[in-house]
């Protein structure tokens, strides 16, 4: 990181010694979610027992959850009254940006219809395969043949292990929306300490 420009050229060993936290700084991310916490937790909101990225608001017939990944936000509620009141209350305090409704967070596609919501990772799918050299495949019926049998110590050890480890961890994130993966994913997971050419083959 450099000095802003108009400053005078420091001297070796001169630092310059920041007021706040400003973006691209490693802290900056807990920094915001400190002070992004402590307003929520000021204006009526708790955070979940089982996720502290997830606040929630609970009033007599309404809950309000709001759910922070780094600098994304994503608000629901089943009306509009709460969400218009803390979005303006963030907006004073911190400039935002109000991009509607959910259409595309973290991989995960965000389809509204009349008969509900709808999810599903196509893109992530597209470039999973476009990132392994396989985008041309053809589909198939199951997702692996049942006649295959892998074992430990099936085929030649793959040179590089964390390929292959990174390719399972993908697979893993796309059964959020592909649950009739699931199984298979898990049984390639149990190669990941030494993968080999076969186990690699499988995954596709």
């Amino acid at each position: 990181m450099q000095p802003p420009p108009g400053l005078p050229l420091l001297k070796p060993g001169q630092v310059c010694k920041l007021q706040h936290s400003i973006y691209g700084l490693k802290q900056a991310s807990l920094q915001w979610y400190a002070r992004l916490s402590s307003f929520l937790i000021n204006n009526g909101y708790h955070h979940s027992a089982s996720n502290h990225s997830l606040f929630l608001k609970f009033s007599t017939s309404h809950i309000t959850a709001l759910l922070i990944y780094v600098d994304d936000t994503i608000l629901a509620r089943d009306d509009l009254v709460e969400i218009t009141c803390i979005t303006s209350c963030l907006d004073s305090t911190s400039k935002i940006k109000d991009l509607g409704n959910l259409r595309f967070f973290l991989g995960l596609e965000v389809a509204h219809t009349e008969a509900g919501i709808h999810l599903c990772q196509r893109k992530y799918t597209l470039d999973l395969l476009s990132d392994n050299g396989v985008l041309a495949s053809h589909p198939v019926s199951t997702p692996i043949d049942y006649n295959t049998r892998l074992h430990s110590t099936s085929g030649e050890p793959l040179p590089d292990a964390s390929i292959y480890r990174h390719l399972i961890g993908r697979l893993i994130y796309l059964t959020h929306t592909r649950p009739d993966i699931t199984y298979v994913v898990q049984h390639l997971s149990q190669f990941m300490l030494s993968p080999t050419q076969d186990h690699y083959q499988a995954t596709f």
